[in-house]
C-alpha cells in the first residue's frame, strides 16, 4: 500500500428538511386545523482515529464526504426523518485543517473520541408551530438551513515515542531494524528509506516504546530539498529525536558539519520541533579505533556546545543497541508518568505540541509556494 501523509477532502454536511404545510381534512371534522410537521435535522459529519489505520491513500481516490439530508415534515404532524451522520475513519495522529481558515479543528490521537468537522443543518418548522387563539390557520412555514460545507485539509504526522534524524546513509534503518520488528530497506545508496517506517521496541513485559524511521536529511530540507521537508512533520509528535551521526561518512564529508547542519535544518523547519529534547548517537564506531572516537566526540561537544552524554554504537553489529534502549526507556516512562501527574507538565507539553503543529503548517505551505513560483518562471523561462 502507498504511504500518503496528505489529502484535501470536501465534507458536506446534510440539509435540514423543511417543515409542512397542512390542514387536517377527515370526514366529518370540521375544523380540523393546522397539522404540519417539523423537518428532520441533517446529519452531520464526523472523524475518528482509528489504530488499524496508517495511510491516507483512500481520501486520494475518495476526496467527497456527504451526510444524509433530514426529510421534510409531514402531514398528521408527522416529524421528518433525521438524517444519518457520517463518521470517517481515519489513522491516529491526524491532524484536520480548513483550508480556508487556516483553523486547526482538531489533532485526532485519541481512537474513542469522534470530533464533529461540519454540523448538519437544523430542521424548519411546520404551520403547526405558528397557530395561536388570533392565528387558527397559519400558513407559515420555516425551510431547514443548509449544512456546513467545509475543504479540510487532512495531515498524517505519527504517533512514535523515539524519532530518528540524520543524513541519509547514516545508519537510521539498520538501528530499527537491529532493535525492533521492522524491516525497512537497507541499501549503500542515499534514500534508501523513502516513507517514514515505524518499529516496536520491546524490553520486557509491558516495557516498550515506538521507534520512527524517517527518510534522510540533506541541506535545505527545511526549503524542501530532497524528501526530508515532507516528513520532517513525524517527528513532531515524538517524545524525544535520535540524532544518528555517521563517524565515516562512504562520501567523506565531516560528521561535525554534517551534525550541525541538522540542527540547522531543525530550527528552519520549526524552532519548537528544534527546541524537542535530542540525543547525540555516534554510529559505526566499529569503524575507527577507541581514540580517534573519543577525538570525534570531543570534537563534536567543542563545536556544538554539547554537555550532554553521547551515546557510541554500531548498529550493524547491535553493538551499544541494548544499553541505548534502555536509556531511552528509562526516560520515556518518565515522560508517561510526568503527563499523569504534573497538570502543568502535561500543559506545558500540549503547548509545545500546538506551536509546533502550526510551525510545520505555515513551513510546508511556504515551501509549497515556493515550489509553485520556481516552476511559473521555469515556464516563463523556457518560453522566452
Amino acid at each position: 500500500m502507498k504511504f500518503v501523509d496528505e489529502a484535501e477532502v470536501i465534507v458536506d454536511a446534510g440539509n435540514g428538511g423543511s417543515g409542512c404545510l397542512s390542514f387536517r381534512r377527515e370526514k366529518y371534522i370540521e375544523k380540523g386545523g393546522p397539522d404540519g410537521g417539523d423537518g428532520g435535522d441533517g446529519g452531520s459529519v464526523y472523524m475518528q482515529a482509528d489504530a488499524a489505520l496508517n495511510t491516507l491513500v483512500d481520501f486520494r481516490f475518495q476526496p467527497r464526504y456527504r451526510a444524509e439530508a433530514g426529510q421534510p415534515g409531514q402531514g398528521k404532524n408527522c416529524t421528518g426523518r433525521g438524517g444519518e451522520d457520517l463518521l470517517i475513519k481515519v489513522p491516529v495522529g491526524t491532524s484536520i485543517i480548513d483550508v480556508n481558515t487556516e483553523e486547526l479543528i482538531a489533532d485526532l490521537n485519541n481512537p474513542e473520541v469522534p470530533v464533529m468537522v461540519a454540523r448538519g443543518g437544523k430542521h424548519g418548522l411546520g404551520n403547526t408551530r405558528f397557530k395561536s387563539s388570533t392565528n387558527r390557520a397559519p400558513r407559515k412555514i420555516t425551510k431547514g438551513t443548509e449544512g456546513e460545507a467545509r475543504t479540510l485539509q487532512l495531515q498524517l504526522r505519527l504517533v512514535a515515542d523515539v524519532g530518528l534524524l540524520g543524513f541519509p546513509n547514516a545508519g537510521k534503518s539498520t538501528l530499527i531494524r537491529a532493535v525492533s520488528a521492522a524491516k525497512p530497506k537497507v541499501a549503500d545508496y542515499p534514500f534508501t528509506t523513502l516513507v517514514p517506517n515505524l518499529g516496536v521496541v520491546s524490553l520486557g513485559m509491558e516495557r516498550s516504546f515506538v521507534m520512527a524511521d524517517v527518510p534522510g536529511l540533506i541541506e535545505g530540507a527545511s526549503e524542501g530539498a530532497g524528501l526530508g521537508f515532507r516528513f520532517l512533520k513525524h517527528l513532531s509528535r515524538t517524545r524525544l529525536l535520535l540524532h544518528l551521526v555517521d563517524v565515516l561518512p562512504a562520501d567523506n564529508s565531516n560528521p561535525i558539519d554534517s551534525a550541525k547542519q541538522i540542527a540547522s535544518e531543525l530550527k528552519k523547519f520549526s524552532p519548537s520541533l528544534a527546541a524537542k529534547e535530542r540525543w547525540i548517537v555516534l554510529n559505526k564506531v566499529d569503524l575507527l579505533d577507541e581514540k580517534e572516537v573519543n577525538i570525534l566526540e570531543a570534537a563534536l561537544r567543542a563545536e556544538l556546545g554539547w554537555k550532554k552524554p553521547i551515546y557510541k554504537i554500531s548498529a550493524i553489529n547491535q553493538g551499544g543497541c541494548d544499553d541505548l534502549c534502555q536509556q531511552l526507556m528509562e526516560s520515556i516512562e518518565s515522560h508517561r508518568q510526568k503527563i499523569i501527574d504534573d497538570g502543568d507538565y502535561r500543559k506545558e507539553q500540549s503547548q509545545q505540541e500546538k506551536a509546533m503543529a502550526f510551525e510545520i503548517r505555515q513551513t510546508i505551505e511556504s515551501s509549497k509556494n515556493n515550489r509553485a513560483s520556481d516552476d511559473d518562471n521555469w515556464e516563463e523561462n523556457w518560453d522566452d
